[in-house]
């Protein structure tokens, strides 16, 4: 059977969408090596998936679909798909063509998150008028609609009025390096990066829906307790570094970015714990990452962040630094209870392999190729 994927972010994305859509191709492909899988990017790109034999990389064809390659994207692609005989597609994130619904094409459409309507405050009015615009459209007209939570399908049904009965809760998996230690890699990266031997670690954009300065504002009452935080920097990164510079935590706080999947999985490994403060997620893949690793995890409590970090881990009022810093330096303190916190750590990410989650995708395909 050939199977048709939305790939741009497979190749222009290297973050959280890129990394979802990749995980799919890759582990679809290794457990199904039996079917055909498409990727249609409207450009090529750096970034690649896992390519196996079985995998087609498909761009625009003609002259005007390559000067117009969103508009292909967006509906054009249709055409190419019927021509290929794919007999189901898959938008990894969060959009379908128009008009696919017509062309006898079973859809599937993953929905990650909807952010924008929970935190409007945190997007400008046009991007939340044309996510709601694509996101509203695609759950829609799609047979089947994968959440990567069960937030999100609840979202989705109060807010868009999708039928439960059409959701389908699929959750996320890690990179292979966050299942493959790499000691040689790890002490080179310490010595490189000259880490400290105990640090708290953060990973994700440095953006207020983030909350790292919940982080830095525990640090404070935290004597000699360093944050390494990884992650690519937006406005909102000046005001933590006005806030480290006003109350002397520079010497404290590492801020890093460009690391690869390897070397932050083994920064991973080196942390004692990962907090994860966020606002609000479709899901949190650096809790589940974490927890592969049995580093233990400080994240939010409410929305989606117990279905990502399960009965092991610690959970905190987002907007109280105080009760963070005192979670902290219990757990800083208590090395018996973080040997606790990672075992049922791994214990629950167990349920997030490759296999489990490629299985789950492939239910969904066939009640979509049924519908």
């Amino acid at each position: 059977m050939r199977l048709g994927f939305d790939a741009k972010r497979v190749f222009h994305n290297a973050t959280g969408l890129g990394n979802y859509s990749r995980d799919v191709l890759r582990i679809l492909q290794a457990r199904h090596p039996e079917h055909e899988y498409l990727a249609y990017t409207p450009r090529p790109g750096r970034l690649a998936p896992l390519v196996g034999s079985s995998l087609c990389v498909k761009g625009p064809r003609s002259p005007l679909a390559r000067a117009l390659p969103s508009l292909w994207r967006q509906a054009g692609v249709v055409a190419d798909l019927r021509r290929d005989g794919v007999a189901l597609y898959h938008g990894l994130s969060n959009e379908l063509p128009t008009g696919i619904e017509r062309a006898g094409i079973a859809t599937v459409v993953t929905i990650h998150d909807l952010i924008f309507e929970r935190h409007p405050e945190l997007y400008a009015p046009i991007d939340r008028r044309i996510y709601r615009m694509k996101f509203r459209s695609a759950a829609a007209r799609a047979r089947r609609v994968v959440a990567i939570s069960e937030q999100t399908a609840a979202d989705l049904v109060e807010l868009y009025g999708v039928e439960r009965a059409r959701i389908r809760v699929v959750y996320q998996v890690c990179h292979p390096a966050f299942r493959a230690p790499d000691d040689a890699l790890a002490a080179a990266l310490r010595e490189r990066l000259a880490l400290p031997p105990s640090f708290v670690l953060s990973v994700g954009t440095l953006e207020r829906r983030k909350n790292l300065l919940l982080v830095l504002q525990a640090l404070r009452g935290l004597d000699g307790v360093h944050l390494v935080a990884v992650g690519r920097p937006t406005a909102y990164a000046r005001e933590l570094d006005a806030f480290v510079a006003a109350h002397g935590l520079g010497a404290r706080v590492r801020f890093l970015r460009g690391l690869s999947m390897p070397e932050l999985a083994a920064l991973y490994r080196m942390a004692t714990v990962l907090v994860y403060p966020s606002l609000f997620e479709g899901f949190g893949i650096p809790i589940l990452e974490a927890l592969a690793v049995g580093t233990p995890v400080v994240t939010t409590r409410g929305g989606c962040f117990a279905e990502a970090g399960g009965p092991g881990s610690a959970y905190v009022d987002p907007r109280d630094p105080d009760e963070l810093r005192a979670v902290l330096a219990a757990l800083l303190a208590d090395p018996a209870r973080r040997a606790e916190m990672a075992a049922r750590g791994r214990e629950h990410a167990a349920r997030f392999r490759d296999e489990a989650i490629a299985d789950e995708l492939f239910r969904v395909y066939d009640q979509a190729l049924k519908a």
